[in-house]
């Protein structure tokens, strides 16, 4: 029997996991990294233990180590998680010689469909309808090419190995098909040891819908409804939800049935996912098996009323599946989204910080989950993925579950660094994601066509106005500065994300302000009603109106969240840094993270827009382009180097040119 369980993971599926376990009755072990040592998911377990440096290759990602964590705490039982070593089939072994439980299905069954290419061709022998693609052995580039060129375009470049988004390129055109090949084939041996590319036609407008399945060591299966995962950008994914918008009952029962006959036909054990591509006649193609529980699992449990990292635990400890396939019932409509900490209006770009607010206890209300492993003044670093909480939400229907998340999102903000809440919120109200009718590639479609909802919304007016009432009454509560109380108006200027507005601010009486937006405008009255450090919540009253807001000051800024949305309000200092701006000629690095390539040296010529070197950081490729024509002077960055954000890397002498 199973007594004790150490997590192999960390953030909020290591906090999940713990939770649950705690339940039931088993002690937890985390496992923490250097990075980690004031993680949540560190004090919420019994014991816990470092198991090495910041950097995953180094901590988490070394099976010996967390084996060796096993054997020193007692830990009869190991959960992975997901990511990581949760899909490593050589770890499950190793877990199996060691005489630990690996809460998950067995190295054979992770190995068969660890390999893409492998794992297609048993689902063509199982008769799982597939896409067409290229699933041999010879890697050559040119032999990869003329492949393509047989499939047609567009297509995907897939690593056979790994999954989430990496390894994996989108092909448009013969004329891309090389550097994709390139960077798929460096990034997946990266990522996971293995650069074994396939190829995979693409299916147009399609939408991708996972069904859960789960099966035990008494030989029976079942399927737990379908969740859709359409909403993706860069092939990973951004929102889910269950049911989809778009599957009649038939067809959850046909791609329920397939999905059990795949897990059949490999001796599946534990949960898994089967991932489907669904075109616009509905037809659904296997795309790949997830052999771990899912990052969505939770839209899956709304819906259901199951806790299946609970069902993980009693299948890995022997027992038979609690429920029958008729026993299973759905109810309802479940949205979950992820909260990344990527600016979207910058490219998606990964950002690092402190977390100077994070309540999310506050948003909590029926029906209402967040599952989360950060906490109020910690760090996200660049060592690990952006994602650092989940915000789940179960409705009667879609619509009331849609009503729910966009509520959700505006009432739990993280304040300290950008994120993508704000697009959450405004993708789940699209017309698009309201209708149905989102596609795998349509945010990057949108990136390219400047679609309004991927620009980087601006304060309102009266934004402005409540940001200079708070910034007097801050001011005067402090008693400093060169502006005494007593003064009847002044001119106060702010900056917002590179906006600069100087309004005049008259003090009227007690907590009221007059507010002049422009020298000739009329004033507009602003009464300041209460402000609760507890909660963050501003009332004022504006127009005979009473409003909140959440307002959060950290220093000399003042953070106010209005839809979801983070504006940041900072006085202006009266002598501005004259060197303040983009210089062309140094190219910085975006984001820190580890240098991938450098494609030019000194010497080099160089025109606008050509890429000059590509960063990996918390999953992502990030690359820094040529701002202006020119010839390299020179290079201080080499592959495998780790940087910090805006670091100097490349110096153009933007003097030389055609």
């Amino acid at each position: 029997m199973i007594n004790k369980i150490l997590i192999a993971n960390r953030g909020e599926i290591a906090c999940r996991v713990i939770r649950t376990a705690r339940q039931l009755g088993y002690r937890t072990v985390a496992v923490y990294s250097e990075a980690d040592a004031q993680a949540p998911h560190v004090s919420l377990a019994d014991e816990a233990v470092c198991i090495g440096p910041a950097p995953a290759a180094e901590s988490y990602l070394k099976a010996e180590v967390l084996l060796d964590a096993c054997r020193r705490t007692g830990a009869d039982a190991l959960h992975p998680g997901y990511g990581f070593l949760s899909e490593n089939a050589d770890f499950a072994q190793a877990s199996r010689d060691a005489g630990v439980v690996f809460i998950g299905p067995s190295p054979e069954a992770i190995r068969v469909m660890g390999d893409k290419a492998g794992a297609k061709a048993e689902m063509m022998k199982a008769g799982v309808p597939t896409a067409p693609g290229y699933l041999g052995a010879n890697q050559d580039d040119q032999h990869l090419i003329a492949e393509a060129e047989r499939l047609g375009y567009p297509l995907l470049v897939k690593a056979v190995s790994g999954g989430g988004g990496r390894g994996m390129r989108l092909v448009h055109r013969h004329d891309e098909l090389a550097q994709a090949i390139v960077s798929a084939r460096r990034e997946a041996q990266s990522a996971f040891g293995d650069g074994t590319l396939m190829l995979e036609r693409l299916i147009l407008d399609g939408r991708h819908i996972e069904i859960q399945v789960f099966a035990d060591s008494h030989g029976n299966a079942v399927y737990i409804g379908e969740r859709d995962c359409t909403a993706q950008r860069r092939r990973q994914k951004v929102i889910e939800e269950s049911p989809s918008p778009v599957v009649s009952p038939a067809l959850r029962e046909a791609m329920g049935r397939d999905a059990v006959r795949a897990a059949q036909a490999i001796g599946y054990c534990g949960a898994g996912t089967i991932e489907y591509i669904v075109d616009q006649d509905l037809n659904h193609y296997f795309l790949e098996m997830n052999t771990r529980l899912q990052v969505e699992h939770p839209v899956t449990e709304m819906v259901s009323g199951l806790d299946l990292v609970a069902w993980q635990l009693r299948v890995a400890d022997g027992q038979p599946l609690p429920l029958r396939q008729d026993q299973i019932t759905l109810s309802g409509h479940a949205i979950e989204a992820r909260l990344y900490t990527e600016d979207p209006y910058a490219g998606f770009a990964p950002q690092t910080g402190r977390i100077a607010w994070w309540r999310p206890q506050l948003a909590l209300y029926p029906g209402v989950r967040i599952d989360d492993g950060i906490r109020e003044g910690g760090e996200v670093t660049p060592h690990y993925d952006p994602m650092v909480a989940k915000l789940i939400v179960h409705g009667q229907d879609r619509a009331d579950a849609i009503r729910r998340l966009i509520a959700t999102l505006d009432d739990a903000p993280l304040i300290g660094l950008k994120h993508n809440a704000r697009f959450l919120r405004d993708l789940v109200d699209h017309e698009r994601f309201r209708a149905g009718t989102m596609t795998t590639t349509l945010i990057d479609q949108w990136q390219t066509d400047g679609e309004p909802l991927l620009q980087r919304p601006l304060p309102a007016e009266s934004t402005w106005w409540l940001a200079a009432a708070l910034h007097a009454a801050h001011r005067e509560g402090h008693a400093t500065g060169l502006r005494a109380a007593s003064v009847t108006g002044y001119d106060l200027a702010l900056s917002c994300d590179q906006n600069q507005r100087t309004l005049r601010v008259q003090h009227s009486s007690g907590p009221s302000y007059r507010v002049h937006p422009a020298p000739d405008a009329p004033a507009q009255p602003l009464r300041l009603i209460s402000q609760d450090p507890a909660t963050g919540w501003v009332r004022f009253e504006l127009d005979g109106i009473q409003r909140r807001v959440r307002g959060v000051w950290c220093g000399d800024e003042l953070h106010l969240v209005v839809d979801a949305a983070i504006f940041v309000f900072q006085e202006v200092s009266a002598w501005p840094d004259q060197g303040a701006g983009q210089d062309p000629s140094r190219g910085l690095s975006p984001v820190a993270g580890t240098v991938a390539q450098v494609l030019v040296q000194a010497g080099d010529r160089v025109v606008a827009g050509q890429p000059l070197l590509s960063i990996e950081a918390m999953k992502m490729e990030m690359w820094l382009s040529a701002q202006a024509p020119g010839v390299v002077k020179a290079v201080y960055a080499t592959a495998g180097e780790q940087v910090q954000a805006k670091t100097l890397l490349i110096d153009i002498d933007i003097t030389k040119e055609d």
